[in-house]
């Protein structure tokens, strides 16, 4: 193994602990480099664990890793995301499974992007495995402890970072789950007057509910945008809740993430929810991005606004058209994620990379919204 790390470093092979490994690969890594490591990667394993490692795909499915070893699960999610609190639980349920059925299984955290998915999933099972801690558990908890802060930690988006804050707030019981459904009235973004070179910010959001699109605003014209404003949309309290605003260029047929928040409705309890410049993915680093803007959303238990409050309107110069055909808006990022293996044929017929024939072609629907 040392004689291989020696010679090659496009991947990063680390022991969390003695039975949790992680093996990480560079996004961008060249598809033919990353099978003749994978292969490297497999041998190693074989040789030191025989048959007895599983190995956990945090990254698209993919064919090769199957071939090299039949004992994969898939659990990916897009790159720089949080993963569903259920796929959290899932993945720390089938590394509790493998472990504790033979006392020399091994894990395999298996990631190709940034290390922020490893992160999560080690973060999230130090607080799962206190659940049936035992006598070598704080030798463990205190290995993965370090992998954290020496290796991911400063990878881990605000998203990311708020969903371990979740799964280990509700295994605790300090996160009080709310059943109820809510409805959100209003999202209140900053205005941002000179977010491109030329001047000028004209925003549109698009909202999913566990990465299925279910709401898209045309992008606003104006360089002021102090609120959008929403009907009554229903959000149930299982699904994970993703609010992105992309900047629509004026030049080209190009967009620009401003920012992308996650959260799940059910820690949601009030009427109001506030996320600040170091909450919001890609906005935490962006110097155009205000040290004290805010993100707001209005919540409510029933459709009706409530009473006795008072709603912010979007100042009469400012039109948004909901009823854009404009393809950089309608382009949905997420429609063929996992629906190939990665290394398939059909998915590189079916890239993540925008043209106007995929936006105009995509079945995604435009909301127009009543006031």
């Amino acid at each position: 193994m040392e004689h291989v790390m020696e010679h090659h470093y496009d991947f990063d092979f680390t022991y969390i602990t003695e039975r949790i490994i992680s093996v990480f690969f560079l996004p961008d890594l060249e598809e033919q480099r990353y099978r003749r490591n994978i292969q490297e990667v497999a041998a190693m394993l074989k040789s030191k664990h025989q048959d007895k490692f599983l190995l956990l795909n945090l990254s698209e499915k993919r064919h090769d890793i199957t071939r090299l070893n039949p004992k994969v699960q898939d659990f990916g999610w897009p790159d720089l995301h949080a993963p569903p609190l259920d796929r959290i639980c899932a993945v720390c349920k089938a590394m509790e499974t493998w472990l504790t059925s033979d006392p020399h299984n091994v894990v395999v955290l298996h990631c190709k992007g940034n290390k922020g998915k490893t992160g999560v999933i080690v973060a999230a099972y130090m607080h799962y495995s206190k659940i049936s801690a035992g006598a070598d558990q704080a030798l463990t908890t205190l290995a993965m402890r370090k992998f954290c802060e020496d290796k991911v930690s400063s990878s881990l988006q605000p998203s990311q970072n708020r969903y371990i804050y979740y799964f280990g707030g509700l295994l605790s019981g300090s996160i009080k789950m709310n059943s109820s459904p809510l409805f959100l009235h209003q999202i209140l973004i900053p205005s941002l007057p000179n977010f491109q070179t030329e001047g000028g910010y004209y925003p549109f959001l698009k909202i999913y509910q566990s990465l299925h699109l279910v709401y898209t605003s045309g992008p606003v014209k104006n360089k002021v945008v102090p609120v959008f404003l929403l009907t009554s949309a229903c959000l149930y309290p299982s699904p994970s809740l993703q609010v992105k605003c992309y900047h629509r260029r004026t030049r080209g047929a190009e967009r620009e993430v401003v920012f992308r928040v996650q959260f799940h409705t059910c820690t949601v309890h009030g009427a109001q929810l506030w996320f600040g410049k170091t909450e919001l993915d890609l906005a935490c680093t962006d110097d155009r991005f205000p040290p004290d803007a805010t993100v707001e959303f209005i919540f409510s238990g029933g459709p009706e606004k409530m009473k006795g409050r008072e709603y912010r309107k979007n100042d009469p110069s400012i039109k948004v058209d909901y009823n854009t055909s404009d393809p950089v808006v309608r382009w949905d990022s997420y429609e063929n994620f996992n629906l190939h293996h990665q290394d398939s044929l059909e998915s590189k017929m079916h890239t993540h990379t925008f043209t106007y024939t995929q936006a105009l072609k995509s079945n995604e629907k435009i909301a127009c919204f009543r006031f």
